[in-house]
């Protein structure tokens, strides 16, 4: 295993963030789904530079980004956008894309259950065949019942993927899936050898370390299914803007003359998190997830 990050939690230059994640000991990165972005040689010339792979690639299912839509040319629009993702792994070295089927931040379905799933189904085969072509393994990844309806368990994303096919995997991450399995752990077992990412953040979605998982419990099942691709962290923790934490000093962005973000783009990092975090937090953050899960990966 090795260590990696996502990208979305701040929308910073990327080679500020390569250049962090570089001096942390992080060896790749999971791009956000944004391809528009991330010009290719840019990107690779960028990567090569503070000697990151990438990783692969994750959706990220705002504005009218849904394949449980009852507006079908929202379903297609998503399909090709799903490309697109896929593309962009594929283009930069990538191994892998995750996948969020529906909106996140829905909460009220569009239609019946058995109509969603088809449309869902339908619309992951074609995306699943085009990474097959691509050399990208995909992975569904369930999400808490917070932020969607559709896919909450992996017993359900399981079944989802068999009935996509090509290969399909779960992306597993116990932020969300300590909220929704009776036993995380046995849920990991189950997943085995179909887990083809790893996301990590701690329960509260602080740094690991900064929480209650027993990381070396978790680490170990997750090596015991063989796991051997990123571990990635994703942590986004809410700002405390109570008289007992620092919200004055150091968590939210101040000055954003080097920030960049759209609208819908700040309202779904809004949505996770409550603010932009400042860059003295959000490296903090990557630090403390270096820290606790760095060793398990020298082994």
């Amino acid at each position: 295993m090795h260590l990696s990050s996502h990208t979305w939690m701040r929308p910073e230059p990327l080679e500020t963030t390569l250049k962090r994640l570089s001096s942390l000991g992080y060896t790749s990165i999971e791009l956000e789904g944004e391809p528009n972005r991330f010009p290719i040689d840019e990107t690779k010339q960028l990567l090569k530079k503070y000697n990151l792979k990438c990783w692969g690639a994750v959706t990220i299912m705002q504005g009218t980004r849904d394949l449980t839509a009852a507006d079908s040319k929202h379903r297609q629009e998503t399909v090709q956008y799903m490309k697109d993702v896929v593309a962009l792994s594929a283009a930069l070295g990538g191994e892998i894309a995750t996948i969020v089927p529906a909106r996140v931040g829905k909460l009220v379905p569009t239609s019946s259950p058995e109509q969603e799933w088809k449309w869902v189904v339908h619309g992951l085969r074609e995306v699943a065949a085009f990474a097959k072509t691509k050399n990208i393994r995909v992975g569904i990844e369930p999400l808490n019942r917070f932020e969607t309806y559709f896919l909450n368990r992996t017993d359900q994303t399981l079944a989802l993927a068999d009935e996509v096919g090509y290969d399909c995997g779960i992306a597993f991450d116990p932020f969300h899936l300590a909220l929704e399995e009776k036993d995380m752990l046995e849920a990991m077992r189950k997943c085995g050898s179909r887990i083809i990412d790893f996301h990590a953040a701690d329960n509260n979605r602080h740094a690991a370390g900064d929480g209650s998982f027993n990381w070396p419990e978790i680490m170990t099942v997750l090596k015991e299914t063989g796991y051997k691709g990123a571990l990635a962290v994703e942590c986004i923790p809410p700002i405390d803007r109570s008289p007992v934490g620092n919200y004055s000093l150091n968590q939210v962005e101040t000055d954003t003359g080097n920030i960049e973000v759209s609208p819908d783009r700040l309202e779904f990092i809004i949505d996770h998190g409550s603010a932009l975090l400042s860059e003295e937090y959000y490296t903090y953050l990557m630090k403390r997830s270096a820290e606790t899960l760095g060793p398990f990966t020298k082994d």
